[in-house]
C-alpha cells in the first residue's frame, strides 16, 4: 500500500527553534531518507518552497486569473511529503514517527493512504 506522509509546517514554530534545533531536524530528514531508501519503502519525496512563493490559478468565465501567495491564510502549510510503499498502515505510522517534524510541538505528520496514483509511465 502507498501512503503519503505529509509534513505540515508552521513558520512561527520553525522560527522559534534554535539554529542547532533546525540543523537537527534537517539532518534527521537525511537519516529518515536513508532508512526508507535502504528498506525499499521510499517512492518519492519533495520539499516545497515557502507559501509566499506560490501562486493560485482560478479560471472564471474561461479567463485564467493568477494571484500571488497561498490559497488560504493559515499558520500551517504543506511543507513537503514522502510517498512510501509499505505493508500496512501501522508501518506507515511507524515511519511517520521517524520524521523529525513529528517531534516538534505544534506540528505533526499526516498519514494518508493513496487510492490512486498516475504518472508518465502508468
Amino acid at each position: 500500500m502507498k501512503f503519503l506522509l505529509i509534513m505540515h509546517d508552521n513558520r512561527q514554530i520553525w522560527d522559534a527553534l534554535t539554529d542547532e534545533e533546525r540543523k537537527e531536524v534537517m539532518s534527521g530528514h537525511g537519516t529518515f531518507m536513508e532508512t526508507v531508501k535502504e528498506s525499499g519503502e521510499l517512492v518519492s519525496t519533495a520539499a516545497l518552497a515557502d507559501p509566499s512563493q506560490s501562486a493560485v490559478v482560478r479560471v472564471r468565465g474561461g479567463v485564467p486569473a493568477v494571484t500571488d501567495g497561498p490559497y488560504l491564510e493559515a499558520k500551517e502549510y504543506l511543507g513537503g511529503y514522502y510517498l512510501v510503499e509499505c505493508d500496512s498502515r501501522e508501518r506507515a505510522l511507524e515511519l511517520a514517527a521517524l520524521i523529525p517534524d513529528a517531534a516538534l510541538d505544534g506540528v505533526g505528520v499526516e498519514v494518508r493512504p493513496v487510492v490512486f496514483a498516475g504518472g508518465i509511465d502508468g
